[in-house]
C-alpha cells in the first residue's frame, strides 16, 4: 500500500494511459513510478484544493493508474493486453469519501458510527513535510516504548535502528490506545530527495478495551487484515458479513526491513479530538514460537478462506431450496386450514336444530321447543297417537312447572 491510496468500488469512467497519467515512461523503475505518484498525489491531494472540483477526478485518476502500475502482475498485464485484461480480472480501485470538504468529512464520521469503518487519507500536510525531510523524529530503540497524545490530522514521527542481525530476526511495530483513539500506523520509506514517501499504512482496529494496529516484518508473507471489503454489503446483509469476513486478509506489501533506521509515524485519525497512544519496537528474535504461531495461523485462516468461498456456493443453494420448501409449508398449511374450515361447515349443516322460514314467512321453529301451536303440529307429524298419551305429556309438564321448591307436595 505504497504512498496515499483511496478507497472505494469504481475506477475512472474515462481511463488514460496509466504511463501517461503518472509522466513516466514503460520502462521506468518502481523507484521512479513511485517518486512521480507520490509528487502527483500530493499536487491533487483534496486538501490543498479544496477549490479545484476537477482535482479530486485527477486524484482519483493518479491513484487508479498507480495502482496498476505498483503491481508486477497488474501492470504484466495491462502491458500485453490494456485495460480489457485488467476488467476480465475484476480489478477494483478505491475511493476517498473524507477531506472532500466539511460535508463529507462529517459524512463520513457520522457513518463510522453505523458500524461501517471508514478510511481516509493522510492530511497532505503531514505528507508534504515528510516529502520535505522536516519532520522531527524522535528514536525508539527497540525493546522500548513510548506514550503520547498526537493532534487531529497530525502525525508523530519515531526512527527504529536495527543492526543486520535484528533485521534477519524480524522486526514488529506496534501501537495500542487505552483510550481507543481512532489513529493510523505509518511506515516511511527513504525517499530519492532526502525526504520519507509513504510506503504502509494501518488503520487502527478495536480489540478488546483498546484500539491497536501493528506492522509485522518477519521474512515470510505477512498479511493485513482490510475491514472495508464490502463494508456496505456487509452491514446489510449479515450473511454476507460472515462469508466476506476473511476477504479483508490481503498481503503486505512488505516483509522484511534491512539494516539501518526505519521511519514509523503514528496519525490522529480522528475528526474531532486528539489521539492517545502507546508505540513499542520489538525484534522477533525473542519471539520465535509467536512468529510460528503467526504463519501458521494465517496459513490455517487462507485455507479456511478458500473453504468458505466454496461452502458459500453450497450455502445461497440451500439457503434459495430452504426458502422454496418453506413457502410451500406456509402455502400447504393455509390450503389445510382452510380445507378443515370447509369441513367443519358442511358438517355444521347435518343438523335440524336451526331456524327454517315458513311459505308464509312467520313461523319459526326448532327441535326440543315450543311453537305457537305445539298440539296442532305434533298431531299434524303423528295423527296416529291418542289424545291420553298428549294427556300424560301434558300433565307431566304441567306438574314439572308447578314443582314445590319448598318440599310441599300439596299443590301438585
Amino acid at each position: 500500500m505504497a504512498g496515499l491510496k483511496m478507497e472505494g468500488p469504481s475506477a475512472p469512467a474515462l481511463r488514460r494511459d496509466p504511463y501517461e497519467v503518472l509522466s513516466v515512461s514503460k520502462d521506468s523503475s518502481d523507484q521512479e513510478i513511485k517518486t512521480a505518484y507520490r509528487k502527483l498525489a500530493l499536487k491533487y491531494h483534496p486538501d490543498k484544493n479544496a477549490s479545484n472540483p476537477e482535482a479530486s477526478e485527477l486524484f482519483k485518476e493518479v491513484a487508479y493508474s498507480y495502482s496498476i502500475l505498483s503491481d508486477p502482475e497488474k501492470r504484466r498485464q495491462y502491458d500485453n493486453s490494456g485495460f480489457e485484461a485488467l476488467d476480465a480480472d475484476g480489478m477494483d480501485m478505491e475511493i476517498d469519501l473524507s477531506n472532500l470538504g466539511t460535508v463529507n468529512t462529517m459524512f463520513a464520521a457520522l457513518f463510522s458510527k453505523l458500524g461501517v469503518p471508514i478510511k481516509t487519507t493522510i492530511s497532505a500536510n503531514v505528507l508534504e513535510e515528510a516529502l520535505n525531510g522536516t519532520v522531527t523524529v524522535r528514536p525508539l530503540p527497540l525493546g522500548t516504548s513510548v506514550s503520547g497524545k498526537v493532534e487531529k490530522q497530525c502525525a508523530h514521527f519515531f526512527g527504529v535502528t536495527i543492526s543486520d542481525e535484528q533485521a534477519e530476526s524480524g522486526i514488529v511495530v506496534r501501537v495500542t490506545s487505552a483510550a481507543q483513539s481512532k489513529f493510523k500506523l505509518l511506515y516511511f520509506e527513504q525517499d530519492v530527495n532526502g525526504g520519507y514517501g509513504l510506503a504502509l499504512q494501518e488503520d487502527s482496529e478495536k480489540t478488546g478495551k483498546v484500539t491497536s494496529a501493528g506492522m509485522y516484518f518477519l521474512h515470510f508473507q505477512v498479511y493485513r487484515m482490510d475491514t472495508t471489503v464490502n463494508a456496505l454489503a456487509m452491514a446489510k446483509d449479515p450473511e454476507a458479513a460472515f462469508f466476506k469476513r476473511l476477504e479483508g486478509l490481503q498481503p503486505c506489501e512488505v516483509s522484511e526491513l534491512k539494516a539501518g533506521t526505519h521511519i514509523f509515524a503514528v496519525y490522529g485519525d480522528n475528526f474531532f479530538k486528539p489521539a492517545t497512544y502507546t508505540i513499542e519496537a520489538l525484534c522477533a528474535k525473542s519471539y520465535e514460537d509467536t512468529t510460528y504461531k503467526l504463519k501458521d495461523i494465517e496459513a490455517l485462516i487462507l485455507r479456511k478462506r478458500n473453504e468458505l468461498r466454496q461452502f458459500e456456493t453450497e450455502y445461497r443453494k440451500a439457503l434459495a431450496r430452504f426458502q422454496e420448501v418453506t413457502n410451500r409449508y406456509s402455502q400447504e398449511k393455509q390450503t389445510v386450514d382452510e380445507l378443515l374450515k370447509q369441513r367443519d361447515t358442511i358438517h355444521s349443516t347435518f343438523t335440524v336444530a336451526r331456524s327454517v322460514i315458513t311459505a308464509g314467512g312467520s313461523g319459526h321453529f326448532s327441535n326440543g321447543s315450543s311453537s305457537k301451536f305445539p298440539s296442532e303440529d305434533f298431531k299434524a307429524d303423528s295423527p296416529g297417537e291418542d289424545s291420553s298419551s298428549d294427556s300424560k305429556d301434558k300433565s307431566g309438564k304441567k306438574k314439572w312447572f308447578n314443582l314445590n321448591l319448598k318440599g310441599s307436595d300439596k299443590k301438585v
